[in-house]
């Protein structure tokens, strides 16, 4: 009998304690850390979205047709191997190594593709421009293959050439800390910035 009563009692301490933990942790903690994120970084809790509801600022964005062909009044981002491009849910690299003939064969094909498209030499196409970061989301690009895109879009445009080098000058991220890694753009706010000049 005592021992029934045990069970019983300790089944129920077992039950409470869980509600409690419950409460406690899956509630109260999410609720008070939400809280604390909305109040003191509310942009970048809410997934740091850019203006109109155009996408995330921390994943790059395809700026091409339904057929995959770049549209030449945008700035075009690295590629990526995140599932069909750019895909959240699918974020990974293409894990091949650099000697992959895979790999190598698909970098000397974006390679003349972009260097065709620019109208420059091969030679002059930037690393980051033909492979995909480590995400496949990456947002940025160099500076180089911005510069090396603003004629493309100038003409696109009808804009000077010096009016979206200028631009682009403006939208330069500089290096972590003053120190880790390159100088970059956003291309995906850069694009939203150049749409948004057309429209004032």
């Amino acid at each position: 009998m005592s021992s029934t009563r045990t069970t019983v009692r300790t089944a129920g301490v077992a039950v409470r304690a869980m509600l409690v933990l419950t409460l406690v942790l899956g509630v109260g903690y999410t609720l008070v850390v939400t809280g604390i994120g909305q109040l003191l970084l509310p942009w970048q809790a809410n997934g740091s979205p850019l203006a109109d509801d155009r996408g995330s600022a921390l994943i790059g964005q395809p700026a091409t047709d339904a057929d995959g062909d770049a549209l030449p009044e945008y700035f075009q981002s690295r590629p990526s191997a995140a599932g069909d491009g750019y895909d959240g849910a699918a974020s990974s690299g293409s894990n091949l190594g650099p000697e992959n003939a895979d790999l190598i064969a698909a970098i000397e094909e974006r390679r003349a593709t972009i260097a065709e498209r620019e109208g420059v030499s091969p030679a002059e196409v930037p690393a980051d421009a033909v492979t995909a970061s480590g995400s496949g989301l990456d947002p940025h690009i160099s500076v180089a293959y911005a510069l090396l895109q603003v004629p493309r879009v100038a003409a696109a445009r009808g804009l000077a050439e010096g009016t979206v080098r200028q631009l682009v000058e403006s939208r330069i991220q500089g290096r972590d800390l003053g120190f880790l890694g390159e100088e970059r753009i956003n291309a995906a706010e850069l694009n939203l910035a150049l749409d948004e000049r057309e429209g004032e």
